[in-house]
């Protein structure tokens, strides 16, 4: 492998910074829309089971459709389904710009409008089955294989990059303009996305079995995941992690009645993960994570849990600023690891199946554990169930570092120097 690493390699290519600028609007509106919604529920309702269901009602759809959508988008063209998906997301963001008109709270009834929110993040859910394996499957065909990991990185850390200012523009514009003109501010972005991506051509596609059995093709893919341990190890840690680790499904019920710090402080708060994972994404790009791969996967989940507990332990805005901070630098390691895993070792015709597994496994543990979150502070108090949370994903760390010694024995640069020669 060569030691001039090209940190901007992946940008070099003019479809890919296009890519970029439409994932970010992407995930700037979603980000965003998550955030208003997360306040307006709970503003309606003072009910930390309210917080939970909204994971719930997106995650049901997205593990319920994502096999079948991995499916379809290793058979069908990825620029053409990313539109198609993308203009879902504008519909539904139309829909809550519609929900959080004023007006209504006066003539309709609270669980009218709390119904249909839950109605449209259901339907967002089944948009995210699509999107995410659309995504994946783009970029590869976008840049060449041996710039994969580069590339991951870049991707990764718009990512991030746009869950900073999702969350942090979320918040101030609550206070400043009112969730209803924030709903349609998300909406503008998501036609800036649309707009933006049909810059970029058709692609040819790459699977070919086109027209195979459906169930014939959700089992090669299933079986390829579970018969690839580096995958499964990865998906299986990040996913238990992100379940019990899911403390920012809280942060209103924090912003609000415990640090008392309002729509500003919460913006800060949700922005606050997602600073520390760009930081640590772009130095990625100069420091790649390849080697030893295993071993700082798995310090990386032990930290976040750590941080989790420092975090749900906290009365000081400042204190629990830093704590999620610092989970957010780990978590980062945690994706550009598992992100390079998925795009190193999966083969191009089965990327829309893995990564609809990978949706399964990590994306709706998202969803899953602000389910389980919302359902634990209200059994055992905000603050326990915080803590217990973190706990758990310690527990999760040591049992998968005892069970699986080849995976804390992983080591990616092989597969690297591999595609560096293709």
């Amino acid at each position: 492998m060569s030691k001039n690493i090209d940190p901007y390699a992946a940008l070099r290519f003019k479809e890919f910074n296009i890519f970029l600028l439409v994932r970010f609007a992407m995930v700037f509106a979603w980000s965003m829309q998550f955030i208003v919604i997360e306040w307006q529920v709970y503003s309606l309702t003072k009910d930390p089971l309210s917080l939970g269901i909204i994971g719930l009602m997106e995650v049901i759809p997205a593990v319920g459709m994502a096999l079948f959508a991995g499916h379809i988008v290793d058979q069908k063209e990825k620029r053409n389904l990313l539109v198609k998906c993308i203009l879902g997301f504008s519909v539904i963001s139309f829909g809550l710009f519609v929900l959080s008109w004023p007006s209504l709270e006066d003539t309709w009834e609270t669980k009218t409008i709390l119904y249909g929110i839950y109605a449209l993040v259901f339907m967002g859910g089944l948009v995210r089955a699509f999107l995410g394996p659309t995504i994946f499957s783009l970029i590869a065909l976008i840049v060449p294989k041996k710039i994969y990991p580069n590339a991951a990185t870049w991707s990764s850390s718009t990512w991030q990059l746009a869950s900073v200012l999702g969350p942090a523009l979320a918040g101030f514009s609550i206070s400043f303009i009112g969730v209803h003109w924030s709903m349609c501010v998300i909406f503008g972005f998501s036609v800036l996305a649309l707009i933006t991506l049909l810059q970029i051509s058709r692609k040819p596609i790459m699977n070919p079995k086109i027209g195979e059995p459906i169930f014939q093709s959700l089992k090669e893919g299933l079986k390829f995941v579970f018969n690839t341990k580096a995958i499964l190890g990865a998906l299986t840690l990040d996913m238990i992690a992100v379940l019990f680790g899911g403390a920012v499904a809280l942060l209103p019920i924090f912003a609000q009645d415990i640090l008392h710090v309002g729509s500003e402080g919460f913006g800060i708060l949700r922005a606050a993960p997602a600073v520390g994972a760009s930081i640590t994404m772009l130095g990625s790009t100069r420091f790649p994570l390849h080697k030893n791969a295993g071993k700082k996967l798995l310090w990386a989940v032990f930290g976040f849990g750590i941080c989790i507990i420092v975090f749900g332990m906290s009365t000081y805005f400042w204190l629990s600023v830093i704590a999620l901070f610092v989970s957010g630098a780990v978590d980062g390691i945690s994706m550009i690891i598992r992100q390079t895993i998925l795009q190193l070792k999966t083969p191009d015709n089965m990327r829309g199946r893995v990564a609809s597994v990978n949706s399964m496994f990590v994306g709706s543990s998202n969803e899953l554990g602000a389910f389980e979150s919302g359902v634990t502070a209200k059994l055992m108090g905000t603050v326990t169930a915080v803590i217990f949370g973190g706990s758990m994903t310690l527990l999760t760390v040591g049992l998968t570092a005892l069970a699986s010694p080849s995976f804390r024995k992983l080591d990616l640069s092989k597969d690297i120097e591999e595609h560096e020669k293709e």
